[in-house]
């Protein structure tokens, strides 16, 4: 009677089981589907700003000015971006910004790496006072130190050169690379060096050979966080910037495009201008993207 009863129930059910399965995978499916439309829409809705800029800069004044607007770039040139380069700033102020950028970043990685290695794996006196230090660094607003700024640089005889406005971005963006590096480093076992040193490597050959590493993509990202920090900043850099033979690409394009509105703002150039101050970040954070996915991988396997 049990094994009949158990039978009948079976029978019952079972065909009805295989329906629910498929139908709950047709939901997942739609959702995916919608999520995924949901996804490229959002993606295209921050992407037009970007394409239109490029456009613009592709058309003559006169069809930007055209109250239809032009959607693709059909008959268009570098005329634009010739006119904005033989103007003869620009190269100086893009030699400028990749010094500025480069010495942040290298200063920035060094100085928060070593500080965040000491806050995660070192015990010391005033630990809890240097971290709560980081944090009130990060709440004090930039526009209240100006005044100082400008005559400790002035006094130092560092006014209008990369090493004056280097150190000030330097001492901005440090704090908050501190705590992500910290992050990274706290999310490392310490167990891992101490396995390399019982195996007979030195602490330095175990940190190297096996902390290192798997830090990379911590060192990357903050490598990016501050390279955009000193390639976009323009308040501190118009403050000990004042000469315009010493200006950085924002300080340029803000220069560019008073030039263009004392005789007409060409549209055309503004945009090309904006253009060129925006691909080598592009082009920099392309580079950057691999050795991020490739240090995360071989982070994953070496771990």
């Amino acid at each position: 009677m049990v094994t009949a009863s158990t039978t009948a129930r079976t029978a019952t059910t079972a065909p009805g089981a295989p329906g629910r399965r498929v139908r709950s995978r047709r939901r997942i499916r739609v959702s995916r589907v919608l999520l995924g439309a949901l996804g490229i829409v959002l993606a295209l809705i921050w992407v037009f700003p970007v394409y239109w800029m490029v456009n613009s800069s592709l058309l003559p004044n006169v069809i930007l000015q055209n109250s239809t607007p032009t959607w693709l770039p059909f008959g268009g040139s570098f005329d634009n971006f010739a006119a904005v380069v033989q103007g003869g700033t620009f190269f100086p102020a893009l030699g400028m910004s990749v010094a500025v950028a480069l010495i942040t970043v290298v200063c920035c990685l060094a100085f928060a790496f070593l500080a965040a290695l000491a806050i995660s794996r070192f015990r010391f006196r005033g630990r809890r006072s240097f971290v709560l230090a980081v944090l009130l660094i990060q709440m004090l607003p930039a526009e209240g130190l100006f005044i100082a700024q400008y005559k400790l640089m002035g006094t130092l005889g560092l006014l209008n050169t990369v090493v004056g406005v280097s150190i000030l971005y330097i001492a901005a963006v440090v704090p908050f690379t501190i705590w992500m590096l910290r992050g990274f480093v706290a999310g490392i076992p310490a167990d891992l060096e101490e396995a390399a040193m019982v195996d007979g490597l030195s602490r330095t050959q175990a940190f190297l050979r096996i902390t290192f590493p798997l830090l990379a993509p911590g060192l990357v990202a903050s490598g990016v966080y501050a390279f955009l920090q000193a390639w976009n900043e323009f308040t501190v850099a118009l403050v000990i910037l004042p000469q315009s033979s010493s200006a950085t690409l924002p300080l340029w394009l803000r220069g560019f495009v008073q030039q263009s509105a004392s005789r007409a703002t060409d549209w055309g150039q503004v945009m090309a201008a904006s253009t060129l101050v925006a691909v080598p970040v592009i082009i920099f954070f392309l580079i950057v993207q691999g050795r991020m996915t490739s240090g995360l991988v071989s982070g994953a396997v070496k771990g």
